[in-house]
C-alpha cells in the first residue's frame, strides 16, 4: 500500500528550538515508521544542517532577515515544493505560513489542509486575521493545543469544525526513572524557561522573597535560555537578586541546557514554579510534570487548563494565599508525594507523544479517507 504524503509548513527552521518545532518533530518522528503516512517537512534552511539526523525528509528554502522579502521567498519555495512533492495532505505549523499558503492555495484547489493554532485567538493582530481568516474557513481543520482556544474560535469566528490536540514534549521525557526522583534533602523550587517578557522574570525574587520571609525553608534551582542581545545582563540581574534572598549556598544557576539535561533537572526539583504573564499552553509545565515534580503557576492563557486544578493556581497579587500549600509540601513528605503524584498521572493521560500522535493519525485518517 502507498503510504499517503503530508507536508507540513514552517516559516522557522525545525531545527531552531520552539514549541512547534518539538511538536512537529514529534508527529513526524511518530509517522517515520507509520506504514499509512510519510511526512516531509517544508521549512527555511537549517541552523545546523550538519548535525540533522532526523528519520523524515526536510526540504529547505533560503531566508533573510526583512519580513516582507521573506513573504515572497515563501510564496516561492511553496508553490514549487508543494508542487513536486504532490502531498496528500498539507498540515500547516505556524501563522506565517498559513497567510503565505493562502497566495498559493489557488494552484492547489483540490489539495486538503489543516492549520494547528499553538497561540490563542485574541494573539493575533487584526491585520493577520484579515489574511488568515479566508484561508482557515477553507480548511478541512482548524487545530488548537487547549479546549479554551478552542471555545474562543468557535465563539468568535466562523471557521469550523475545531478540534482540540494538546501539545506534547520532547521523546527525551517519554521514559519515566523513579531511582532519579528527587526523594531527600532540603526543599528544591525550580524555575526554567527563555529570556522574554512574557516568562515575567522580574517576578521570580518578588516571590522568592515572600516564600523566605513566610519562614520556608528551601533552596532555588534556574535555568534559562539566552537568545537576544542583552539576555545575558537580565539573566545576571536575576541571580544577583536571587542570591541575595537564599544565599549562594541555597542557589544553583545554569544555562543552555540539552533536552536530556532539562529531564534531569527536573528530577531534581520537588517543586517547579511558572510566573508567566502569558503563556499559549505551558510546555514547561508539562516537562515538569513528566518528571514527577509538583507544579504550581499562574492561571494565564492554557497554563490553568494545562494544570487542570485550580489549587495549583496562585494569583501574583495574593501570592499569600499558596504559600501554605506551597509549605505543607515542604514539611509533609507524603503530601508532596501525593500531589507529585497527581501531576505525574496527568501528564500520562494527557500530554504524552503516544497519545499526541494517535489524535493526529485519527484526523490524518478521518480527512484522507472522506
Amino acid at each position: 500500500m502507498k503510504r499517503k504524503k503530508v507536508c507540513y509548513l514552517m516559516e522557522y527552521p525545525i531545527d531552531l528550538p520552539g514549541g512547534a518545532q518539538l511538536s512537529t518533530i514529534s508527529i513526524c518522528k511518530g509517522l517515520a515508521g507509520n506504514k499509512a503516512y510519510e511526512p516531509v517537512v517544508i521549512c527555511p534552511d537549517l541552523l545546523y544542517p550538519e548535525k540533522n539526523s532526523f528519520p523524515f525528509r526536510i526540504l529547505t528554502y533560503p531566508m533573510g532577515e526583512k519580513r516582507l522579502p521573506n513573504l515572497f521567498k515563501r510564496i516561492k519555495a511553496f508553490k514549487e515544493l508543494i508542487k513536486a512533492e504532490n502531498p496528500d495532505l498539507i498540515h500547516i505549523e505556524m501563522s506565517e505560513s498559513l497567510i503565505t499558503y493562502g497566495f498559493v492555495r489557488k494552484y492547489f484547489k483540490n489539495l486538503k489542509y489543516i492549520y494547528t493554532d499553538r497561540g490563542m485567538y485574541f494573539g493575533y493582530r487584526t491585520r493577520s486575521k484579515i489574511f488568515m481568516l479566508p484561508v482557515l474557513r477553507r480548511s478541512e481543520m482548524l487545530i488548537t493545543t487547549t479546549d479554551r482556544n478552542r471555545k474562543l474560535w468557535e465563539e468568535n469566528s466562523d471557521v469550523r469544525p475545531v478540534e482540540t490536540i494538546y501539545n506534547t514534549i520532547s521523546s527525551v521525557f517519554n521514559t519515566y526513572d523513579e531511582s532519579k526522583r528527587k526523594k531527600e534533602g532540603k526543599f528544591t523550587i525550580g524555575f526554567a524557561g527563555r529570556i522574554c517578557i512574557e516568562k515575567d522574570w522580574p517576578f521570580v525574587p518578588v516571590l522568592i522573597k515572600k516564600f523566605k520571609d513566610s519562614g520556608l525553608d528551601f533552596r532555588v534551582e534556574l535555568v534559562l535560555s539566552l537568545f537576544e542581545k542583552g539576555d545575558d545582563l537580565e539573566a545576571a540581574e536575576l541571580k544577583k537578586k536571587i542570591t541575595e534572598i537564599v544565599g549562594e549556598e541555597n542557589f544553583t544557576y545554569r544555562s543552555e541546557l540539552t533536552q536530556a539535561e532539562m529531564s534531569d533537572f527536573y528530577y531534581g526539583l520537588d517543586l517547579f514554579v511558572m510566573t508567566s504573564s502569558f503563556e499559549s499552553f505551558g510546555k514547561a509545565a508539562v516537562e515538569g510534570m513528566s518528571r514527577g515534580c509538583a507544579v504550581i503557576a499562574t492561571g494565564v492563557g492554557g497554563l490553568r487548563e494545562v494544570v487542570g486544578d485550580d489549587r495549583y493556581i496562585y494569583d501574583k497579587d495574593k501570592v499569600e494565599k499558596i504559600i501554605p500549600l506551597v509549605r505543607k509540601m515542604a514539611e509533609d513528605r507524603e503530601a508532596l508525594k501525593e500531589i507529585q503524584g497527581y501531576f505525574l498521572d496527568r501528564y500520562r493521560n494527557n500530554f504524552t507523544e503516544e497519545k499526541y500522535i494517535e489524535r493526529h493519525l485519527q484526523i490524518y485518517d478521518r480527512i484522507t479517507e472522506g
